[in-house]
């Protein structure tokens, strides 16, 4: 179990990271709160966006779009 203070971690956030994938690791505040760091395992992709079902064709959302873009460019 690797244990590093709130400095220390803030400092090398990756190492913890990385550190956390394959042991505890423990951040301690000055205070003396204690806070386990544990990877959550990773559920498909988050591209992974159930579609929705919609009146509009694809000419109407690209209209969409190009007058969005055409106000902003203002």
């Amino acid at each position: 179990m690797k244990v590093y203070t709130y400095s220390q971690a803030r400092q090398n956030l990756s190492e913890v990271l990385n550190q956390s994938k394959s042991e505890d690791v423990l951040i301690r505040r000055r205070g003396g709160e204690v806070f386990r760091i544990s990877p959550q395992p990773r559920e498909g992709s988050p591209f992974d966006v159930k579609g929705v079902r919609t009146k509009a064709k694809t000419q109407d959302i690209l209209s969409a779009v190009r007058e969005v873009r055409r106000r902003q460019a203002r």
